[in-house]
């Protein structure tokens, strides 16, 4: 299956909004072991940790297909897709 490079830049945008995610859940209810978390709070915070590693795993899965299909080394196009990341949207 081919990867348009732009896929690949909306896969890292959604992957790194998933860890954002799961970063400001785990702020808000803090350490598991320090604060006992409600089983509503659990069941968050695994959902968005499943949704995290299954966007992540996609997109280095479609990272390594691209940079195959293209004859590039898997670590230049990641460093491409996250400086394109890092890039305004146009509106």
């Amino acid at each position: 299956m081919g990867h348009a490079f732009e896929e690949l830049v909306e896969k890292q945008r959604a992957a790194d909004q998933a860890h954002h995610r799961v970063e400001d859940l785990s702020h808000a209810y803090g350490p598991p072991a320090e604060h006992k978390w409600s089983m509503k709070q659990t069941t968050t915070y695994e959902t968005a940790f499943r949704a995290w590693r299954d966007l992540d795993r996609d997109i280095r899965t479609a990272v390594a297909e691209y940079a195959k299909e293209q004859g590039r080394p898997r670590q230049e196009v990641e460093t491409d897709v996250r400086a394109a990341v890092r890039r305004p949207q146009p509106q």
